[in-house]
């Protein structure tokens, strides 16, 4: 059997009309797992999805529309993922928000809570959707997309950077509670990687150039080369892999 082989799983992954949630959808689906492609506006979803199907075969892929920010829109994902293709055995927590560039002492309430509210208790609320039919299973893999960012301080990312951190550990306690029921959680720490969410740490140059003069790679990373990773996390490979974050950054972090 192929270590990395995903035929029979069944894949959720939020943020995954582009960049690196739409990069793990297509590995996943490519490796032979069923994807629900899901992202705010419907209509891109169903474009993705369609795309997916195309090159993967008809049913590899569904659309399912969902604002993370949203309790209800979320347990609907979970129940249209789970009445389009049964079950749910790999859920990838992806879509992130950060409206704010700058200082703390500048950030509103709202946008801090925001930050705070979509990148750590959304995904708490989602896992805890999907974790009990997993429980019923014994069997299921959590993937939580992090950052770099919660490795180091900042001056402009700092409640992204905060949130950030607090992905890992989230991932480290869900770790410890499910273990038991041979529920993985791990998270994927990404460096500087050209999406359109980082576009402002990437669209100058100069800004680029500095940011990746120190890292031993010199360049800026693609959604691809996240995806791997996740491939690893969803399928056997990773069977004895929980509570980890793992950096995927040209180095940057080491240098």
């Amino acid at each position: 059997m192929n270590l990395f082989d995903m035929k029979g799983k069944v894949a959720v992954i939020t943020g995954s009309t582009r960049g690196i949630g739409r990069a793990i959808a297509e590995r996943m689906a490519e490796h032979g797992a069923k994807v629900v492609i899901s992202s705010r506006k419907a209509d891109v979803c169903d474009q993705v999805a369609k795309e997916i199907n195309d090159k993967y075969g008809k049913g590899t892929a569904v659309a399912i529309a969902a604002n993370i920010s949203s309790k209800e829109n979320l347990q609907n994902l979970v129940d249209e993922s789970n009445r389009a293709f049964g079950k749910i055995d790999v859920l990838v927590c992806n879509a992130a928000s950060n409206p704010y560039y700058g200082p703390l002492a500048g950030i509103s309430d709202d946008q801090f809570r925001k930050i705070l509210e979509n990148n750590i208790v959304a995904n708490n609320w989602l896992i805890s959707m999907v974790v009990p039919q997993m429980i019923e299973r014994k069997d299921g893999s959590i993937i939580i997309v992090s950052s770099i960012g919660g490795l180091k301080g900042s001056t402009i990312l700092g409640a992204y950077a905060i949130s950030k951190a607090a992905d890992m550990q989230l991932a480290r306690n869900l770790a410890c509670e499910y273990g038991k029921h041979n529920i993985r959680v791990n998270c994927i720490a990404p460096g500087l990687i050209k999406t359109d969410f980082a576009k402002a740490l990437w669209d100058n140059p100069e800004n680029l150039k500095a940011s990746t003069a120190r890292s031993p790679l010199q360049r800026i990373g693609i959604p691809d080369e996240i995806a791997g990773c996740a491939v690893l996390m969803g399928s056997k490979a990773g069977d004895f892999m929980t509570g980890q974050t793992v950096v995927i950054d040209g180095g940057a972090t080491i240098s």
